[in-house]
């Protein structure tokens, strides 16, 4: 299941959603996104966050379907925000659960890492010194490759 919308989440109350009445799944992972205070050396009080309904959608699921070709899940949740946070807000929230937490683990390190890097959206944080986007980090580029290369969950 994919949403991308304006409004929080309830971590527990979703992750409880993502296994009902599902007694196959034996293992659940998530990771939860919040806004930082600190951009580089920067103080951030809150980051924007804008994309392009219908093309962010068909993107994410392309990405969900991809786990679901490398593991066994029973179950794929990304909740993604989008709009003006402050820090300590929640901005994303990816879950996968399948019936071994082996791949449940593996599924979402792997949605995050592509989500980081091939999810449309784009940040802006507001900073001391203004507005600035923010770029992309070399580090998530090598991350997503580490799925490429090393052929996990295959």
């Amino acid at each position: 299941m994919i949403r991308v919308q304006r409004e929080d989440f309830d971590v527990a109350a979703e992750l409880e959603r993502l296994a009902a009445d599902n007694h196959r799944i034996g293992g659940i992972a998530s990771f939860i996104g919040l806004v930082r205070d600190m951009g580089g050396s920067d103080r951030v009080s809150s980051l924007t966050l804008e994309h392009y309904p219908g093309m962010t959608e068909k993107k994410l699921a392309e990405i969900e379907t991809e786990a679901h070709r490398r593991w066994p899940l029973d179950a794929v949740l990304i909740i993604h925000r989008h709009g003006r946070l402050e820090p300590g807000d929640r901005i994303v929230l990816v879950a996968t659960a399948s019936p071994h937490r082996e791949a449940a683990l593996a599924a979402c390190h792997f949605l995050i890492d592509w989500l980081k890097t091939d999810a449309p959206f784009w940040k802006s944080e507001a900073t001391p010194t203004g507005e600035r986007w923010v770029e992309s980090r070399a580090e998530d580029e090598t991350a997503k490759r580490r799925w490429k290369t090393s052929g996990e969950g295959r």
